[in-house]
């Protein structure tokens, strides 16, 4: 049997990995590169899961005035928390399904519940009513179907030692960042269609720079399947093995079964948790409310709204992506508590910023239609003084 060593970009740490341990894997040529195949094929997955959430991140709001005219904000806000809440539920049930069955099945469901989603939103303007709905239950089944984050997570922790494992998942989140990058990017490039596009009577298919954002997410969900059947392969790795595997001598080693077996710090993970929900929390403020607030505020069209939030989006990925890389070097000079605070401090600071400054403003979208039904209210009410006069 061959000895293999992982991969050296692919186990770089994102933080400060134990000193001390072996980081060598006893594996074949083969299985050592169907393993990160695999692994790879995961990043894929989360990268398309990303896509799938950013890519009409900028013009849910525009398109569901176009399909019904009795959508208020408050109902975009619902279609904005529905695909978190659904993302929620699938994650305990697919994650549960992945620990009794192959990964595969749940991965290869919870796409196809993507793809079908996808085509749903896509055909929002089609029903002669409650069209709102539909884009409600649309953006839950692909939330449902991002469910599947909590089985990529797993797996890819599993089918890596602790050495390669920081380096993994930080790949992982990397993947992420970029999904959130390349849809809005692809959004705001798909803007030159227009908000009219192309219209298929024969299938009912309306292609403008709304649906076709959701008609390539389907089509790049196909393509994530198609790369799950082809290769993906089960494996798993874990430190107690991987000794066994260089006949490292277990029985003599009782500190080392020991920590295989300790007790999980359930304060450090709920709080780690709890921190997780805050940056999340902050995000989604502006996720909802960005294109509807630039519309009202700064009288921006639905096709300017979609081009301009898309590329602040896209500037705030390329962003993360930058910290990521920053913080692969950082994590060698500052202890990863104090990182982790000074991105809470950028966070508080990013806020303190946005709050309103000076006391000129912009002229808001309905700042005429105020002004002009002001104006006639005022004229209603000459006749009235008249009269008591």
């Amino acid at each position: 049997m061959e000895t293999v060593q992982p991969e050296a970009d692919e186990r770089s740490p994102l933080l400060n990995a134990e000193p001390g341990r072996e980081t060598t894997l006893v594996e074949t040529l083969q299985e050592n590169r169907s393993r990160w195949r695999s692994i790879r094929v995961m990043y894929l997955t989360m990268f398309l899961s990303s896509i799938g959430f950013s890519i009409v991140v900028s013009s849910i709001w525009p398109f569901l005035q176009k399909v019904d005219k009795t959508a208020d904000t408050r109902f975009l806000g619902w279609i904005i928390a529905v695909y978190s809440l659904g993302q929620m539920i699938a994650s305990v049930l697919f994650g549960a399904w992945s620990n009794y069955r192959p990964r595969r099945e749940p991965l290869i469901i919870s796409i196809v519940i993507n793809v079908a989603a996808n085509i749903l939103y896509g055909y929002a303007h089609a029903p002669p009513t409650h069209n709102k709905y539909y884009m409600l239950l649309a953006r839950a089944f692909v939330g449902f179907g991002a469910g599947n984050v909590a089985v990529v997570r797993s797996y890819v922790a599993g089918a890596t030692s602790l050495e390669e494992r920081n380096g993994a998942m930080a790949n992982i989140s990397a993947c992420q960042a970029l999904g959130f990058i390349l849809g809005p990017a692809l959004q705001t490039a798909m803007t030159s269609i227009g908000p009219t596009g192309v219209f298929w009577k024969m299938i009912d298919l309306q292609l403008n720079m709304y649906t076709a954002p959701a008609f390539l997410g389907a089509f790049l969900g196909i393509l994530n399947i198609i790369l799950i059947i082809v290769l993906f392969r089960e494996h798993c790795v874990t430190d107690l093995e991987r000794a066994k595997s260089i006949n490292v001598n277990i029985q003599g080693n009782s500190e080392m079964l020991e920590n295989a077996d300790g007790d999980i710090d359930l304060v450090a993970v709920i709080t780690c948790n709890i921190l997780f929900f805050i940056i999340f929390f902050a995000f989604s403020i502006f996720e909802t409310i960005a294109t509807p607030l630039t519309m009202d505020m700064y009288a921006w069209t639905g096709k300017q709204a979609v081009l301009y939030n898309g590329l602040l989006l896209v500037g705030a990925g390329v962003e993360s992506i930058a910290v990521f890389v920053a913080i692969k070097y950082l994590a060698k000079r500052i202890e990863d508590r104090q990182m982790l605070l000074g991105g809470f401090i950028l966070i508080f600071v990013g806020f303190f910023i946005l709050l309103p400054w000076g006391n000129q403003y912009p002229r808001i979208q309905w700042a005429e239609r105020v002004q002009n039904h002001m104006e006639a209210q005022s004229l209603r009410m000459v006749p009235t003084i008249v009269l008591l006069k």
